[in-house]
């Protein structure tokens, strides 16, 4: 059986996906563009969140007139840039 050679998603603390939820929450309600950095992939994705739905664990991106659905595990990072 071949290893996979996908690097694992790193591993976070509660504290620190508490913080990055207290970050999505308040870019949703400034409705400000934000730019997030997420995990596997190669560019930030710009836009403003529009939902975050606790249920399936997806923050909602709109850029454009798109939607993105971006899993709250993989975002790692959170900026104004």
């Amino acid at each position: 059986m071949a290893k996979s050679t996908t690097p694992k998603r790193p591993t976070r603390d509660e504290f620190e996906l508490e913080e990055l939820g207290n970050q999505l929450v308040e870019a949703k309600d400034d409705g400000d563009e934000r730019a997030l950095t997420v995990w596997g992939m190669p560019e930030k994705v710009r836009g403003r969140i529009t939902v975050l739905d606790s249920r399936t664990r997806l923050v909602h991106v709109e850029e454009n007139e798109t939607i993105r659905k971006i899993p709250f595990l993989d975002i790692m990072k959170v900026s104004y840039e």
